[in-house]
């Protein structure tokens, strides 16, 4: 690669980041096209971007998909082919970037489709090197990837952005050695109000089968596992705070094995609940039939 910048568009999804986008933004300075895609921010979002100098482009949810992620792939005319797409609390780091200009001629070939790259989670003001590791399939082409649509429109929880599932790639996808670093600089009070409507929605797909296999092939290999898995909560702590060693984290660590373990035990527990909710009316229906 020369020192011209990098032929990748950036996509950055908002919605009131103004304690952390600036950050993110300063990142990507080597790319060519950086696009805020933003939901009608009330905070200073958009400014700071306009004063960094990147593109903004305003998302209204129309209720219906596509939904957030998807709709920039098939409505935006981008510089390029391929696209990076962030939440405004990721930052590339250096050897990110090293290795995607190495990666550049390989994506211009199209010898892969997408690229799945590891994330570094900062918790509890800890940057965490152990424990459960999120990877996200945040690199690629335009044409070869989309998200499912999934019956998940009357479901509270998501609203206008995807749930947690990946984009499926038609072709091949590689997974890169360098990190990007998550660091959401919101108080901890905020992960916990959207991992409690994350878990409502986590609740309802389950609810639903054909929603649930919609996702189901969307979900990384590790995703589709603990899915399945008894006693969730509880074998997550173990896998993430001592197989995977998050006790080497420290307090951090703990704090993050057990935040999401309650994560999981809210969505059984939420899930339990609707059945029971679910089967009263079913109940109520087939007793109004017979009469």
């Amino acid at each position: 690669m020369t020192n011209s910048k990098i032929p990748i568009t950036v996509i950055v999804q908002t919605k009131n980041e103004e304690n952390n986008i600036e950050s993110c933004l300063r990142s990507l300075a080597d790319f060519n096209e950086v696009i805020v895609l933003d939901s009608n921010s009330s905070d200073a979002t958009c400014k700071i971007a306009e004063d960094v100098g990147v593109s903004i482009v305003n998302f209204t949810w129309n209720g219906r998909y596509p939904k957030k992620k998807q709709w920039p792939l098939d409505n935006l005319r981008l510089k390029n082919e391929w696209v990076l797409q962030l939440d405004a609390d990721e930052l590339v780091t250096d050897n990110l970037l090293s290795e995607i200009k190495t990666l550049i001629p390989k994506m211009l070939k199209h010898e892969f489709s997408a690229g799945e790259i590891n994330l570094d989670y900062v918790f509890s003001g800890k940057t965490l090197k152990y424990g459960h590791r999120v990877v996200k399939r945040a690199l690629l082409r335009v044409g070869s990837a989309h998200f499912p649509i999934v019956d998940d429109l009357d479901i509270p929880g998501m609203g206008e952005l995807e749930g947690h599932y990946q984009p499926i790639i038609d072709g091949k996808t590689i997974r890169l050695s360098a990190h990007l670093i998550h660091n959401d600089r919101d108080p901890v009070s905020a992960w916990f109000d959207r991992h409690n409507r994350y878990s409502d929605w986590e609740a309802h797909l389950r609810t639903r089968p054909q929603a649930r296999t919609h996702t189901a092939s969307a979900r990384s290999r590790q995703g589709q596992l603990f899915d399945r898995v008894p006693f969730k909560p509880f074998i997550f702590f173990l896998y993430s705070y001592f197989f995977k060693q998050g006790m080497r984290d420290g307090r951090a660590g703990f704090d993050y094995a057990f935040a999401l373990s309650h994560y999981y035990w809210q969505i059984d527990l939420k899930t339990r609940e609707l059945r029971r909710i679910n089967k009263k009316i079913d109940d109520k229906v087939t007793h109004l039939e017979g009469h």
